[in-house]
């Protein structure tokens, strides 16, 4: 099991925080997810052995929010 926080800038409101938990906590392989509005992060924990990091990535983006590099 993977843990990793990625940085989503425009979170901004319960609205962001439903969108994204509600489109990757659909994701096969994820075990947890959890937006911080305040922080501006989501916070996940994943099986990286069936989904990969992209993958998270792309349903956030996909959901109009966009993930900070690192």
């Amino acid at each position: 099991m993977t843990t990793t926080t990625l940085n989503v800038p425009d979170i901004s409101c319960g609205h962001c925080k439903s969108s994204i938990e509600g489109a990757v906590s659909e994701l096969s392989g994820v075990d947890k997810v959890e937006v911080h509005i305040d922080a501006k992060t989501v916070e996940l924990s994943f099986d990286d052995s069936a989904l990969s990091m992209d993958t998270i990535v792309e349903a956030i983006e996909g959901q109009g929010y966009e993930v900070a590099a690192s």
